[in-house]
């Protein structure tokens, strides 16, 4: 190597960029094939983009077009935006696995705190609120995704332990409980009731976590109005991450319709991180909150 000549070190992270691909491709519900087709690449060379491989600025440009993106939203440099929870939730996980706290206000609660028999009554609610004009194998095919990625999310928070702050309304509570884990409310009544009951069991779930306050988790009871939207933030060694989403996951969920987007723009995580600490200050707590939560649960 010549002396005197610098070493050049990208900016771009490649691996992220890489990561985002594959965020935008399941969002596009694409295969790996598809995409190499209509680029008129192999799939191995879709699966080494996806791995962080240098990319050409004009494939970048074509694999934007193709995802319904822009470059700005591949490279990280701008807010990126997604259509449906399929996608987001592909990013989240990608996110949650290089993160080492989490702070999160998610109707009704956190997927990450659920019980494991709730992504059953999930996929049910799920396929319930989809309206009956969409294609019955592929809107199965959807909502098998979705609890797939759910699934691989909670497996990675089971098998890391992130510290975990979790915000949660009593009034969003409240309704989850009244209306019950259905995806819409047309429901004989004996179903009705049987879905309450497992709403219930979650809240009572929810109660013994506040109750035995474990290491990496902290929920905090939030007896005020909630924001309409959910948000998140991922804090990991080189990062601070702001994920904003309209998905709800809870009595009549809804994956479709609204649009995510996730920065990591300083003053739109500055913001939101100001909005958690007003909430999770005034929030009941531990024991206090479980006995809130009880007394709840004694009122149905």
């Amino acid at each position: 190597m010549n002396a005197g000549v610098d070493i050049f070190k990208s900016s771009i992270d490649y691996a992220a960029l890489g990561d985002r691909l594959r965020a935008y491709r399941v969002g596009a519900s694409l295969q790996a094939e598809e995409v190499a087709e209509r680029l008129g690449v192999s799939r191995a060379a879709v699966y080494r983009m996806e791995k962080g491989e240098i990319v050409k600025i004009e494939m970048l440009e074509r694999l934007a077009q193709l995802l319904g993106t822009s470059m700005a939203s591949l490279l990280g440099v701008e807010v990126e935006y997604y259509a449906n929870a399929w996608g987001f939730f592909e990013r989240m996980h990608q996110i949650e696995r290089a993160s080492d706290r989490i702070f999160a206000h998610f109707e009704p609660i956190s997927l990450l705190l659920t019980s494991d028999g709730y992504l059953d009554h999930l996929r049910t609610m799920l396929l319930e609120a989809t309206p009956a004009q969409v294609g019955g194998v592929l809107k199965s095919k959807e909502v098998d995704e979705i609890i797939r990625l759910i699934i691989e999310r909670k497996h990675s928070f089971e098998a890391r332990h992130p510290h975990v702050l979790s915000l949660i309304g009593l009034r969003e509570l409240e309704h989850f409980m009244q209306v019950g884990l259905v995806g819409r409310t047309d429901l004989p009544a004996s179903v009705r009731a049987e879905r309450q009951k497992a709403a219930r069991h979650e809240v009572s779930r929810m109660a013994d976590l506040m109750e035995s306050e474990p290491l990496n988790v902290q929920i905090g009871l939030v007896d005020d109005s909630m924001p309409s939207s959910t948000y998140q933030i991922f804090v990991g060694a080189k990062h601070k991450i702001l994920a904003v989403s309209p998905f709800h996951m809870g009595e009549l969920p809804n994956v479709r319709n609204g649009i995510a987007t996730i920065t990591a723009a300083p003053e739109a995580v500055k913001v939101y991180e100001g909005m958690i600490a007003r909430l999770w200050s005034n929030a009941y707590k531990g024991k206090i909150g479980a006995s809130r939560l009880r007394a709840l649960l004694a009122r149905y």
